[in-house]
């Protein structure tokens, strides 16, 4: 089959960012409606983040067995029967527990699915394509994210309105809905993938040996600790995010909650548009201006101007919980600012993640790296973060979030930044 790149780049991505923004954020939002706390909420989702901090543990096995092309495809027919399973078990007595088993089911196939097709997407492309084709694999994984958490929870507010009759009114059908409609995508994407994914790749067929893989993860563990100033670099790859960590999950929840409870009360249309759709394309061009920004003065000029960009806006939420307001239009330019200035910061973030990585086994590095930034600045702050906002309430929370801006300010004093 000829390889025919812009057949195939821009709907990889689009599937490596639906299930993720399943599992990530239309959890959250669908288990809020269905009357759980933020303390139970932060937590049970926050272990779905597990998978995606152990990935560098079984990436050999990926590697090892198949060839990513058959991970792809058979990860997506898996998740699309999983979604869908997701929206028989809602309705059912045990509909807590059965989705959190399938979400975690999810999570573990959604990580290996990345994994793959970030693999074929080296192996698949000469490095000209790999050039050219970032910005359209970056852009489709963010339009993928907006239809995720921007147009399916619009649309389960519009069949929450009655918009499309009162069989989906309610809330668990209404969220049965999006899932059955998230897995048919998925089953799609695995299907279309089946056919025009190109084969790049021999089966391996030698015999996987595990304790060669463990004796190699051990080498680059090793790499990785014994780099130059390794103490800092790894508070700051733990800490760096901490605020933004504590954030993810309480925002949305505090735009949902009624106002008795502190919050916006937002319905899920509006939140659909605000946070799922502005707050997305914010953080797209965010990324894309810091990554100009640091290409053209170096990440040591850039870095505190970066750092200001992803704290200080954080400031908006303060505001927000003292000053709440029905106007879409300032809910939605505090959210979009917020998210701007996060994709600055965060632009900065990933690239001293690669700097640090460059040398020897670069690419086994990074994915330490990444594994660590994902425990230390999203799955252990989000965790806690539903249980800190119910016990001090959200104006405290959000004060809390500006002192922690204190943390992310020491690590990056204390860091190493070459020239």
């Amino acid at each position: 089959m000829k390889n025919k790149p812009y057949a195939w780049v821009p709907s990889l991505y689009l599937g490596e960012a639906l299930p993720f923004s399943a599992v990530m954020l239309i959890s959250v939002i669908m288990f809020q409606e269905l009357g759980l706390t933020d303390a139970q909420i932060t937590y049970y989702t926050g272990w779905l983040g597990l998978p995606w901090v152990i990935k560098p543990i079984w990436s050999p096995i990926i590697d090892n067995m198949k060839t990513k092309r058959w991970w792809i495809v058979s990860m997506q027919f898996l998740m699309g029967v999983a979604l869908a399973l997701v929206a028989f078990t809602l309705p059912s007595a045990f509909w807590l527990q059965g989705t959190l088993a399938v979400f975690m089911l999810i999570a573990f196939a959604s990580a290996t699915h990345d994994i793959s097709a970030d693999g074929f997407y080296i192996i698949g492309l000469t490095d000209k394509d790999q050039e050219l084709y970032v910005g359209v694999r970056n852009t489709f994984y963010r339009i993928g994210m907006v239809i995720g958490q921007g147009g399916l929870v619009l649309l389960a507010g519009y069949m929450q309105q009655g918009k499309f009759g009162d069989a989906l009114q309610s809330l668990t059908s209404s969220w049965v809905a999006v899932f059955i409609i998230l897995g048919v995508l998925m089953l799609l994407l695995g299907l279309y993938h089946a056919f025009i994914l190109p084969k790049v790749e021999t089966v391996v067929h030698d015999r996987f040996d595990f304790m060669e893989q463990m004796r190699e993860f051990w080498l680059t563990l090793k790499v990785f600790v014994t780099k130059p100033h390794i103490i800092s670099a790894l508070c700051f790859i733990l800490l760096f995010r901490l605020p933004e960590g504590l954030l993810v999950k309480i925002v949305p929840l505090f735009l949902k909650r009624s106002t008795a409870e502190g919050g916006l009360a937002m319905n899920d249309v509006d939140f659909g548009l605000i946070y799922g759709t502005l707050g997305v394309i914010g953080l797209l061009l965010g990324g894309l201006l810091g990554g100009w920004i640091v290409s053209r003065w170096g990440l040591k000029k850039c870095i505190w101007p970066l750092v200001l960009c992803i704290t200080l806006p954080d400031i908006v939420y303060v505001y927000l919980s003292y000053c709440p307001s029905e106007s879409l239009w300032l809910i939605g330019s505090c959210v979009c600012a917020e998210q701007l200035g996060y994709g600055l910061g965060f632009a900065a973030y990933t690239l001293f993640l690669v700097h640090f990585s460059r040398g020897e086994r670069s690419t086994a590095v990074f994915s330490i790296c990444t594994a660590g930034q994902y425990l230390g600045g999203v799955m252990l702050p989000g965790m806690v973060s539903g249980l800190i906002s119910d016990s001090i309430g959200y104006q405290n929370f959000f004060w809390l979030i500006m002192l922690l801006c204190l943390v992310t300010f020491a690590v990056t004093a204390w860091v190493k930044i070459e020239d």
